[in-house]
């Protein structure tokens, strides 16, 4: 474990996830491109979810390239990471299962979003958030879920849209389940430290 915590603190890999995360950063926008013109401008912050998950952590690799934490960005990452990166993994896959099918697009979002948060959770040894900041991401992240569900800002899945109350009760739980796996990771006592200056 020492090992793979050493070799992610190395500046070519930070590099190497660093561009991969804009790239990913900003075909995600794009994709949600018609969503945020049809969203009415006081919601807008709060639609492309997964790409602005990824900017968090683009913030966060900057910042280690530059020897230094940002806490906010660190807590804002793990928990929108995770949360958006099993939430669309969960939602393709619901898509293949009540539609017996699943365009190529489709794999590419179950693999990218799975990887997203996994990387959220590796980088975990060394972000420095403290328990106010986990508070902060907490409440951006369920206020989001209410953004989504109450005022129906959520990412659009047509095929899915009988199944919105209870994929709105499923992301409620996700987002608690995210907020108190940062809290266990980050916050509690953590089994090692790590630095990466």
């Amino acid at each position: 474990m020492k090992l793979l915590i050493q070799l992610l603190g190395q500046r070519s890999v930070l590099w190497c996830l660093l561009l991969i995360n804009i790239a990913g950063t900003i075909y995600g926008y794009y994709w949600y491109g018609w969503q945020i013109r049809e969203t009415p401008a006081h919601f807008l912050l709060f639609v492309p979810d997964s790409p602005t998950a990824s900017l968090f952590f683009v913030f966060v690799l900057i910042a280690f390239l530059m020897g230094k934490n940002w806490p906010l960005f660190e807590v804002l990452a793990i928990v929108t990471l995770f949360k958006y990166g099993i939430w669309a993994v969960v939602m393709n896959v619901l898509v293949l299962v009540v539609s017996g099918e699943l365009p190529w697009q489709g794999y590419m979002l179950i693999a990218s979003h799975f990887a997203m948060a996994v990387e959220g959770l590796l980088y975990a040894p060394y972000y420095r958030f403290r328990f106010w900041h986990l508070m902060v991401a907490a409440i951006w992240t369920l206020h989001n879920d209410v953004i989504d569900y109450v005022f129906g800002m959520m990412p659009r899945y047509s095929i899915l849209n009988e199944f919105m109350p209870q994929i709105g009760y499923f992301t409620f739980w996700l987002s608690i389940l995210s907020i108190f796996i940062a809290y266990i990771l980050c916050v509690k006592d953590k089994p090692y430290k790590s630095s990466l200056f």
